[in-house]
This record gives structure tokens, C-alpha cells and sequence, in this order.
């Protein structure tokens, strides 16, 4: 009875087929992953507004180029109102207990009051002072420059109005707000991107976690940029594994100078491993049926063999060899798929 996993060839189905060694070389394992372009976190900002107040002026939308310190809307605030209100108080009550310690001073010198009264008086100018600074700071928390606190210490003129100011240069990505809406400085009113650098994010089962290193080299695949192939290295590798997903976060920086590539975009890396030494078969000497691997190996001029084996996965055109072969066997490298047929063939008496 015929040998099922053998092969009888003829000079015509010699001719379709490569043979070649089982060889120890340089491996290096690709992964493939599926991940999204997102924003650069680095250079991304949602600003909010510093004060509660009605939105009365609308100054920026969405896709508009801005400049760090650009207005990009206006809140008219009674919030602000009382701020500097307390502020033009604590200037004056500073003032005030400012001139009393200096007359207390003098009084003290001509011995007509005593210490502990130039002592409590000092102690309320200090106090005023510190309650100036605190009233001083309030409206810098609150949105105002020193330039322009030092004009309302000056002026006394009190100003409702809020600015919101773009605190990165970059493009208005997102706008959340409108005319006459009322706002809280928990709100995020306007998200503020630098688009010419991006990140890929990827999420890597945790068992192939240990093939992936910083400074490791990858290939970005974008299908909707016509599998566009952007080359770069692995930036960060989380510390962490999502208890989840059970996988874990792998990033990369992408140069985006044209502005082709959009956040939100799907894509695949394509990460390469550390070389290593192992016992390696082309991807085009193996054949897969009923879920396992097979090669052919040569027995002599006329009769090649099917056996199984068990390979890892395919890196750069090759399979590392865990179990069924050894170094030197001689093996159809090309044409696996014409013995198989042959095979095939042969066993149903064709």
C-alpha cells in the first residue's frame, strides 16, 4: 500500500521545484499590529475658561491656525467683578495699615506710644500686604496678566470681561462652546493640537510584549493614505499591562509636515524584533492543512517526503523551526504546492 505522505516526482514536476538546506541563521520576528493615529499629547491643550461667566464673544473656530497667546473667545464674569473688587480693597487697606505703622513708627521714636502698639500695627500693615498678594494672585488664577493687574492698581477702572487664550501654538481641533452659553472653569471650551507631529498607538497582546523594546525599529502602514509606509522607531513602551485587554500600549512618533495624516486614522505596525540564531525554512517551503505545518523533505532523486512540523511565526520570508527538523536536510524550498497536488493525486489512483 502507498505511503500517504509520499511523493513519487517525474522530470516535469522536477522542474517546478527548489530544493535547499535547513539552515541556523539570523532571525528576526515581525509583529504585526493593529492600532490608530492619534493627537501628540505632548503638544495638545484643552483650555477652559479661568472664570464662571456668559460667553459674549466668539473669536475662533475650528481648522483656524492660532498663535500661543491669541484670544480665542471672551466671558463677560461677575465673579471677575468681585475679584478685582477685593483686589482694589486690599490695595487700599494695605495702603492704609502702610501708614499707620510708618506714623506708629514715628510716635514710637518721640515715646508716645508704646512698643506693643507699633508692634500691632506693623503686624496689621504685614497682614494687608499678604492679603494684597493673595487678591493679586486670585486674578492671575483667574486669567489676567501682571501688566494688566498693575493697570487696574493704577487706574481703578474694573474690566467684566474674561479673555480665553490659547496656551499652545498649533490649530483649533475642537470648539465646545457658543454665544451666550454660560461656562465653569471645569469646562474644556476649545481643544488646541500642533498637527505636525502625531503618534501611532498600538495595543500588543502581553504574551509577544517581551519582542518589543524602545529604540526598536517599526513601520507605520496607514490604508486610507493608499498604505502609505512611514519608517520610524518604538518610542515608549507602557510599564503596565491593561488588566483588561491584557495588552499593552507601544507608541511611535509620526512626522506629519504635510498635514496628510489625520488623527483618528487606522493603521498597522509593523515592529521587528531583536535578531537572534535559530534553525529557519522559507514561508514558500511549507504547505497548511488540517491546521498544521508540513514541508516536503527529499529522500532521494525521485521521492520526496511530507512530514509535520512545528514552526513559529513568519519573520521577513522565513519560520523559525521549533520541532521536526534538523540542520543539513534537504527540503523542497519552491514547489511545495505542486508535491502536495502530486501527492494528492498519486493517493487517489489518478
Amino acid at each position: 500500500m502507498q505511503d500517504r505522505n509520499v511523493v513519487i516526482v517525474n522530470d516535469d514536476l522536477r522542474n517546478m521545484i527548489t530544493e535547499g538546506e535547513v539552515y541556523t541563521g539570523s532571525f528576526v520576528e515581525e509583529l504585526r499590529a493593529s492600532g490608530r493615529v492619534d493627537f501628540n499629547e505632548m503638544f495638545l491643550s484643552r483650555i477652559g475658561a479661568n472664570v464662571t461667566g456668559r460667553v459674549s464673544d466668539i473669536l475662533a473656530v475650528p481648522g483656524q491656525k492660532v498663535r500661543q497667546g491669541d484670544i480665542l473667545a471672551k466671558i463677560t464674569s461677575t465673579e471677575l467683578t468681585q475679584s478685582q473688587l477685593s483686589f482694589l480693597k486690599a490695595k487700599s487697606a494695605s495702603q492704609l495699615a502702610d501708614q499707620a505703622a510708618n506714623r506708629a513708627r514715628i510716635l514710637y521714636k518721640e515715646d508716645v506710644i508704646a512698643l506693643a502698639e507699633l508692634q500691632k500695627r506693623e503686624a496689621e500693615a504685614s497682614s494687608a500686604k499678604a492679603e494684597y498678594r493673595a487678591a493679586n494672585d486670585q486674578l492671575r488664577v483667574q486669567g489676567m496678566d501682571q501688566p494688566s493687574i498693575d493697570r487696574l492698581a493704577k487706574s481703578g477702572v474694573i474690566e467684566s470681561t474674561n479673555n480665553v487664550i490659547a496656551s499652545i501654538p498649533g490649530e483649533i481641533v475642537e470648539r465646545k462652546i457658543n454665544k451666550g452659553q454660560v461656562v465653569q472653569p471645569a469646562d474644556a471650551l476649545f481643544t488646541v493640537a500642533d498637527l505636525n507631529t502625531l503618534w501611532a498607538v498600538s495595543e500588543i497582546p502581553e504574551s509577544n510584549s517581551y519582542l518589543i523594546h524602545k529604540g526598536q525599529e517599526v513601520s507605520l502602514i496607514i490604508p486610507a493614505l493608499r498604505n502609505a509606509e512611514i519608517e520610524g522607531v518604538v518610542a515608549h513602551v507602557d510599564s503596565i499591562v491593561n488588566t483588561q485587554t491584557r495588552t499593552v500600549v507601544v507608541r511611535m512618533e509620526v512626522p506629519n509636515k504635510d498635514g496628510l495624516i489625520k488623527p483618528g486614522m487606522l493603521a498597522t505596525m509593523m515592529i521587528e524584533s531583536q535578531p537572534t540564531e535559530k534553525l529557519l525554512v522559507p514561508t514558500s517551503a511549507v504547505i497548511r492543512e488540517d491546521n498544521k505545518d508540513y514541508v516536503f523533505v527529499k529522500e532521494d532523486d525521485e521521492i520526496y517526503r511530507m512530514i509535520a512540523v512545528k514552526l513559529g511565526p513568519e519573520g521577513k520570508g522565513y519560520r523559525p523551526v521549533i520541532s521536526g527538523l534538523k540542520v543539513g536536510q534537504n527540503i523542497a524550498v519552491n514547489g511545495a504546492f505542486h508535491l502536495n497536488a502530486e501527492r494528492k493525486r498519486q493517493l487517489s489512483g489518478g
